[in-house]
């Protein structure tokens, strides 16, 4: 598999070296129009089609964020842009006739850092266990989510913000349209992600929109009561940022936004942020907007009223998240866990808990907790990219790593094959028990039953009480 056509046009890639099983990779295919100019802050619109063969054989430019985070990584320091609509495609099919699962990845970084490019989640493990990977980019902080009453106005639903939502809906719609020319199967897509892509599947499972739009979901340290803002308290945000701008508020002041540049409009917002005193993990403080069309209410109330998509999911939580040291203490994750897994238990979906407690053994003996983000280098099969460690070490050293890098032995590499046959196994049939593997029961509040995933796999009782520990 080579050229393969879409929509708008062919496109080529090229194949990871991989003797055994070769891994087609095609980088930076443009899945909607570029949101600059005349289409910043409006949902994403049709690509222009194009003739001939258009090469995708490099990534996009990574999507426009500000550049505050002390990252020891060259990837991070890459250039950003507005134009950044595009995703990535990995297939181990040879033809399109295949079928494959689909899986979709949803990158982290507090909805407005990182990008869908990074090595980490881009290697050829994951797919070569069957699936067809994709991973997006979206506009992310003000440029996907402001809020204001003149692009509500403008706009025919009467709402604004929400626009990384819909960039992430348009990119499932577009695999939809397209992942079966390259060995997918469109009637069989898992949605996952980690962090802030923890917060998007959260988001797109409580959306009426994207209902039909995939058919699993994971999420892996995604936050459900994270306090999404009415849009009342958005659009005052909204408007004393366009103050700051010095544009105005009449109608000339959304054209004078969209044409400034987009690093003036992130810097003046994260000047807004700080006057605020709106600083959390990496001083973000972006989410999505109940708006009443997008989001109808905040996403504990639609899984309490059952009102959430209907599709089989899986959560999963570190264990250092919960009891400390880290980057992130959220004991929350638990109780938000359950209220999601509630909602699938009364349904005819079925939820399923997992806890990571697995450490590189060197980092164990230095004290080391399973942290946030850590579960990643076992889910993608990225054990050897160092240079990924490298980027996420200053979080890991937060958590009591002491050494630069991992070192990485044969029970971390069976620890990250048992998970990819599972999250692979569960994107096949919605079930991610596997003979041989583990035999991971569906979660009742009865039971409280979850996974736990260290250097063996147990299925364990007290789901609700690990936060307790």
């Amino acid at each position: 598999m080579d050229v393969v056509k879409t929509v708008s046009g062919h496109v080529s890639g090229t194949v990871l070296k991989e003797p055994e099983k070769p891994v087609y990779i095609y980088r930076g295919i443009p899945y909607a129009a570029p949101p600059i100019g005349d289409l910043r802050w409006k949902p994403p619109q049709p690509v222009a089609p194009w003739s001939g063969i258009r090469e995708c054989t490099s990534f996009s430019v990574q999507p426009a964020q500000f550049p505050d985070i002390n990252l020891s990584n060259d990837e991070q320091k890459a250039p950003s842009s507005e134009d950044c609509l595009y995703l990535n495609i990995l297939t181990p099919a040879n033809k399109d006739t295949d079928k494959l699962p689909v899986m979709v990845w949803f990158h982290g970084g507090a909805l407005r850092y990182w990008n869908g490019n990074l090595s980490l989640w881009n290697g050829p493990a994951l797919p070569q266990h069957g699936v067809v990977l994709v991973t997006v980019n979206s506009r992310l902080g003000v440029l996907g989510l402001l809020v204001h009453p003149l692009l509500s106005h403008e706009s025919p639903n009467g709402v604004s913000g929400n626009y990384m939502f819909l960039d992430m809906m348009a990119a499932l719609k577009w695999v939809n349209k397209n992942i079966t020319n390259f060995g997918g199967d469109p009637d069989n897509v898992t949605i996952f992600g980690e962090s802030g892509g923890g917060t998007k599947v959260i988001s797109l499972l409580a959306s009426p929109l994207a209902k039909g739009l995939f058919h699993r979901a994971i999420c892996e340290s995604g936050r459900i009561d994270l306090p999404p803002s009415p849009m009342q308290d958005l659009s005052e945000y909204g408007e004393r940022l366009f103050d700051k701008l010095s544009i105005g508020d009449n109608q000339n002041a959304l054209t004078a936004a969209r044409v400034l540049s987009w690093e003036k409009i992130i810097e003046v917002d994260q000047a807004l942020n700080v006057e605020l005193g709106q600083q959390f993990v990496f001083r973000g403080c972006w989410n999505v907007a109940i708006d009443g069309w997008f989001m109808p209410d905040k996403p504990t109330n639609v899984f309490k009223s059952g009102n959430q998509n209907q599709v089989p999911f899986l959560t999963l939580a570190n264990l250092g998240e919960i009891t400390g040291p880290g980057i992130v203490f959220t004991p929350q994750y638990i109780p938000g866990y359950i209220s999601l897994l509630s909602a699938a238990s009364r349904s005819n979906a079925k939820g399923y808990a997992g806890i990571f407690d697995h450490v590189p053994s060197n980092w164990r003996q230095e004290g080391c907790v399973a942290s946030h983000g850590m579960e990643l280098h076992y889910v993608f099969g990225a054990l050897d990219d160092q240079p990924s460690w490298k980027m996420v070490h200053f979080a890991y050293a937060i958590a009591g790593a002491k050494s630069p890098t991992p070192l990485i032995t044969d029970g971390d590499r069976a620890v990250s094959e048992s998970m990819m046959r599972l999250w692979t196994n569960f994107a096949k049939t919605g079930n991610p028990s596997l003979k041989g593997v583990a035999d991971w029961p569906a979660y009742t509040e009865t039971t409280d039953q979850y996974l736990y995933i260290g250097e063996s796999l147990q299925v364990k009782s007290g789901f609700s009480k690990v936060a307790q520990k």
